[in-house]
């Protein structure tokens, strides 16, 4: 997600402005989620007649296929695993370079009350569907459809093809892909907005986000009990030379401390530039659950953290081989199973899964504080130990026929 390029506030802004509803009155952001992703509008939606499209009926069944398969194999037993080992989440979770993943923060975290998300791809938009191009549907659907390939198959975003995928229709970027994961977690969408950040982290809306340095979007859902949420997904880039001027990480201090999840980061956390939100996250996270791209141990304090590995550690894919880390092997050596898959090595036999709970106090770091942090301990030379080679493999066939080659 990390290589996309930095698209300019302005252009973010313009193309943002297509996203709430041309017809806020007749197509709600609720009715255009369900939509997207392939389930019924309500009743007295202007989007009712399109569902009679063959292209959508097609879309339909193609997704209650894969995600009823996503369900049983991957987001149930997440559930459980959360439920059994997360004993007292914050109410707030943080999820650094999750692009459009809200299914994963709603499966670790599904009783978190604020949602903040954030990656360097933009918000994109979703237009008054109905008032797109006769025939157009068919091949905006086809676009949502390929843009989730890769996570629904193997839980994490491929990155080149988002930048692909996510300009290439009029239903484009992030959103469209918030909406269908919202509404296929059993979300209802009650608001949907542009929100922006000014440098010092306060969130304008309105004509005051001509002002802001930082953009995104807000929604407020609900769940099944009705009690109404938020997602904060912002466009920002998470590099210490990007933050230092974002406001992004002061919002966050407001909503801190919460729980967080790191996934798929392409271990830009191990790099120096990444310094100040890695020290943001080790000093406001109560828990962090994190596959082995996420935090090296040696950045955290064994005095106030307790470690609990899940899975099995089998070095980084080959892309990343330079990331093996030793202290990582050692901790897995007495690690408990998990029966689903996370993280690149998208296999449940191959997968890691570290839960951090924080067991003492610290005073929080806020974005002024956070800074370049130096290991707790050296790690231990990567020729020590090197992870036997993978040799290569066939491409793997996901349940959208999308191959992926390790």
């Amino acid at each position: 997600m990390h290589h996309m390029l930095k698209i300019a506030a302005v252009a973010v802004s313009l193309l943002f402005a297509a996203a709430l509803p041309a017809r806020a009155a007749d197509v709600t952001a609720d009715d255009t989620a369900r939509f997207l992703a392939g389930m019924q509008p309500s009743a007295e939606s202007p989007l009712m007649p399109l569902t009679k499209d063959p292209a959508w009926q097609h879309h339909a069944r193609f997704f209650d296929a894969a995600f009823a398969q996503l369900e049983q194999h991957q987001l149930s037993r997440i559930h459980a695993w959360a439920d059994a080992n997360l004993a007292a989440p914050r109410p707030t979770m943080f999820y650094m370079f999750s692009g459009p993943d809200f299914l994963y923060a709603n499966a670790f975290y599904p009783s978190a009350s604020t949602y903040v998300l954030a990656a360097l791809e933009p918000p994109g938009g979703v237009p008054d569907l109905t008032r797109l191009p006769r025939g157009s549907i068919g091949a905006s659907l086809a676009n949502v459809e390929h843009s989730l390939s890769s996570i629904l198959s193997f839980s994490f975003f491929i990155t080149k093809h988002m930048k692909v995928d996510f300009h290439a229709s009029q239903i484009n970027g992030t959103l469209p892909i918030l909406y269908v994961f919202m509404a296929r977690s059993g979300k209802t969408l009650k608001s949907v907005e542009a929100v922006g950040l000014d440098d010092m982290g306060t969130p304008l809306t309105g004509a005051d986000a001509g002002r802001a340095v930082t953009h995104g979007a807000r929604i407020i859902f609900t769940g099944q009990d009705g009690v109404e949420k938020t997602l904060y997904y912002f466009s920002t880039d998470l590099s210490n030379s990007g933050v230092r001027g974002s406001g992004f990480l002061k919002f966050c201090d407001t909503l801190a401390p919460g729980n967080s999840l790191i996934k798929s980061a392409s271990y830009l956390l191990h790099a120096g530039n990444f310094s100040a939100v890695r020290s943001w996250l080790l000093a406001n996270s109560a828990t962090i659950i994190q596959d082995d791209s996420g935090i090296p141990l040696a950045y955290y304090s064994t005095r106030k953290w307790s470690f609990f590995p899940f899975g099995r550690y089998a070095g980084p894919i080959s892309e990343f081989s330079g990331r093996y880390q030793q202290q990582y092997a050692e901790l897995f050596t007495r690690a408990h199973p998990i029966d689903f898959g996370i993280g690149y090595r998208w296999r449940s036999h191959e997968s890691n899964l570290l839960l951090s709970v924080k067991t003492a106090a610290e005073e929080p770091a806020t974005a002024e504080t956070a800074s370049v942090a130096e290991p707790v301990s050296t790690p231990k030379p990567v020729r020590e130990k090197k992870p036997r080679p993978t040799a290569p493999v066939r491409p793997q066939q996901g349940i959208f026929g999308f191959f992926f080659w390790r």
